[in-house]
Order: structure tokens, then sequence, then C-alpha cells
């Protein structure tokens, strides 16, 4: 290669070098920080601008009282300010407002707070300033009010038209639900318009939204309160059950005796009063032996292995249709239920009108009928039998009679001759339908039932 194309080449080698790779670098702290500002500072000043942005802020301090004692000065674009202020935030306010000014290039801010007694007893002066304010603002604030308790008066006025009400809704307690919620309408409408008459939108904002959040928090908080509510006017719409009805809720049982806006009240049939929250109601298993007048009874009887079963089913269904008692429609039926190692054991099934006969006697009646029917036809009814295997190897027990026993004969068993199925009283028992019909008469909150008997039942 030529001397010439080789010096070209190392031209262009050291023209492709970094400039860092050949020049020292710059000690640190003698190289300039790029300017962090958002707009770039210029490299000279024009004549004149020192003096305009003073003059520029000394006018704007100029038209704020609070400002009044600071004074500005100028130099290449820095503006330095000193004096006094009444308060810190005021002190902040001006050095920010200076900064603003186009053309500023830094603030130096060297003012400070006045502390002299006169200067900070000016508070007096701003509470006579509001005070003068609302005397003058006392007229409209006082329409205000007239008109919030105007629009709550007519919502008042508007809900107690109870007959109106009453008629609309199925029963008392949706009606006084319908009047609260009218209530609470139009109280908060006339607040919401005397507080937009006075100019408070943002305070409405606020308690509105406080209002909300402390909404949320009850409702979690009054969780099982707000779900009993429901469930009670649920209940009063639905009516699941009637006044004295015989009802069986979940495993408590009783007569209906009424349904409030909290709980449904039973009468145990030992005579107690049961209150039930109507959220467990609404939620449970409910059996009302009161709406179907028929009711079934079940009882199961053995007889002994031996015995032809058939034979005994037949005598228990006739036995069963000779009771006065007994419907014979649905007719009597038995059937058998379990076969052991010693007996039969056979169910036998009739059918009463609960307005006529007692379920419960009706039922402890069939059984001993039935019973005797099955003895007197020869049918054993069976004990619990027992085998006991001895060892051979050991001696046999001493079992028998001693000398000196004496020999006692057993009486005979004399077996009382039974009442006539004529002179067996089965009717029904009043005496628990009776103490609730006289509660519902005389208990002090018997307007607030929800049971309305001229409502379609469930």
């Amino acid at each position: 290669m030529s001397r010439a194309l080789r010096f070209a080449a190392l031209i262009t080698i050291f023209l492709a070098w970094p400039a860092n790779a050949i020049l020292p670098s710059a000690p640190v702290g003698e190289v300039d920080a790029a300017p962090t500002a958002d707009k770039t500072i210029e490299q000279s000043q024009n004549a004149g601008d020192d003096t305009r942005i003073s003059d520029r802020i000394s006018g704007i301090f100029a038209e704020l009282p609070a400002f009044a004692d600071i004074k500005v000065e100028v130099s290449e674009g820095v503006v330095r300010l000193s004096g006094t202020v009444s308060d810190a935030d005021a002190r902040d306010r001006a050095e920010n407002i200076a900064g603003r000014v186009a053309g500023v290039v830094a603030v130096v801010n060297e003012v400070e707070r006045d502390l002299s007694i006169d200067e900070n007893l000016s508070i007096f002066g701003k509470m006579s300033d509001l005070t003068g304010g609302f005397v003058a603002a006392l007229p409209l604030l006082l329409l205000a009010i007239i008109t919030a308790l105007l629009i709550g008066a007519a919502g008042y006025l508007l809900a107690n038209f109870g007959f109106l009400w009453d008629r609309i809704t199925p029963n008392q307690f949706l009606s006084e639900l319908i009047r609260s919620a009218i209530r609470f309408v139009f109280v908060v409408g006339g607040i919401v318009i005397a507080l937009d008459m006075l100019g408070a939108g943002a305070l409405l904002g606020a308690v509105l939204g406080g209002a909300g959040v402390l909404g949320i928090a009850l409702g979690f908080a009054m969780r099982d309160t707000v779900e009993n509510y429901v469930a009670s006017l649920m209940l009063s719409l639905r009516q699941p059950f009637r006044a004295n009805d015989h009802v069986l809720i979940d495993d408590r049982e009783g007569r209906v005796i009424r349904l409030t806006s909290r709980a449904t009240v039973l009468m145990t049939l030992d005579g107690n009063h049961l209150r039930i929250p109507n959220g467990q109601v609404f939620k449970a298993i409910i059996v009302n032996f009161t709406r179907n007048p028929q009711r079934r009874f079940e009882f199961e009887l053995g007889i002994d292995a031996d015995d032809d079963p058939r034979s005994a089913m037949s005598l228990g269904r006739r036995m069963l249709g000779d009771l006065n008692f007994v419907l014979a429609d649905p007719e009597p039926t038995a059937r058998i239920t379990q076969v052991g190692d010693s007996n039969i054991v056979i169910a036998f099934l009739g059918w009463v009108d609960q307005r006529e006969a007692d379920w419960a006697k009706s039922r402890s009646l069939a059984i001993a009928s039935v019973k005797d029917a099955l003895e007197e036809a020869g049918f054993a009814l069976p004990e619990p039998i027992y085998r006991l295997r001895f060892d051979g190897r050991t001696d046999p027990l001493p079992i028998g009679r001693s000398n000196s026993a004496v020999e006692i004969k057993p009486s005979a068993k004399v077996r009382p001759k039974p009442e006539r199925l004529e002179d067996q009283d089965v009717r029904p028992e009043n005496e628990i339908s009776a103490m609730v019909d006289k509660e519902r008469q005389s208990g002090g909150d018997r307007n607030k039932d929800l049971l309305d008997p001229d409502r379609p039942q469930e």
C-alpha cells in the first residue's frame, strides 16, 4: 500500500475515534449541570427586562392587601423578595406568584412573618367581616329554612293520608313503610333545595358522600336486622299461615298468635309463648297441620314370627274401619315394615278429620283397639328373647327351690273391661286454640298483626 493511502486511513481512524477517548475528562464540580427548569435560560438579558419584571410583580402585589409590605428587587432575572407578611401561607403564595411571571429565572424568598401584636389582632377584623356577611345573608338563610320546612311539612302531610296508602297497599306494614319513605324523601329534598339556595353545593356533596359511606358501614353492621326486616315484608305478602294455625317451623311447634314486623309469635302446645325472628321463619321449613283438615296417623305393632302377617293386617284394617273417628276415604291400610328374628313388624295407617277428632287421641285409641283385637284373635305380641349358652365344663348353676322356700302362687291377672268405642272421647282439644284467641283479643299489639285473612294464602 502506498504512503498516501496509509496516511488517509490514519486520518479517517483519528476522526472516527470518540473525543472523550482522546481528551481528558473535566474534574468533578467544574462542569455546570444542565438546567432542570422547564424552560431554557436565555444566554443574554434584554435591556429593561429586570425593570419590566419588577414592575409586573410589584403591580400584582399592590392589588393584594396581604402582600402590600413586600419589596421586589430583580437582577438578571433573579427576583429577591423581602418584607413581612401576616402568616406563613402568604409567604409561600408570594413566591409562587413571582415565579410564574415570564422572564423570571429564580426567586429568592426573604419574606418574614410579622409577629407584631397589632398585625396579628386582625383576626378580630375578619370575624367582624364574617359577622357582617352573616347578617347580610340572614334573609336568604331564613328563606332557605322556610322552604325546607314547607317541603318537609308537605311530605308529612302526604304521608298522613292513611286511608289512601292503606287502600293501595296489601297490608299495614307496607303502608307504614311507604309513609316513612315519603317523609324521608321530602325532608332530604327540602334540605337539598335549601343548600342549593345558599350556594352550598360542595357541602351538600360532602354530606351525601359521608352519608353513603356511613350507610354502607351500617348495612354491614346491621345485616341481620335488615334481613329480618325484609323477611317480615315478604311474609306479610306471602301469608304462609293464618292466625291460630297449628304449625311446625323447623323443630318448633305451636299455634300462631300473630306475625309482627320483627318476629312470628307462637304458643307452644304446653302454653308458652315462643318468638321466632322472621329472618329464620322465612328460610325455615314450615309444616302447617291446619291447612288440610284430613291428617293421617301411623303406628307399628309386632306379631310372632310364626303368625300369619296377612291375617293380622286384614284384622287390623277391619278394626280401624270400625272406629267411628277413622275416615273411610281414604281407607285404613297396613303394611309390613320389618321382619326380625322373633317378630314381624306391621305398620297400621288411618286418617282422621281434625275438625271432629283430635289427632293424638285418635292415634292413641287406635293403637289400643288394634292391639286388643290381635290378642283376642290369638296373635302373640312377642317380647325380646335371649338365648343363653352355658359351658359344659363348668358346674351347673344351683337352679331350683330350696327346702325352706315358701311357694307363692301367682295371683290371677285380671284385665279391666275396655270401654265401648261409642264412649271414647276423641273430640279435638281446644285449650291452646282458646288461649290463642284470648291472646289475640287482649294483646296490646294486635293492631300490628300482619296476618290478613282477606289476602290469599300461599
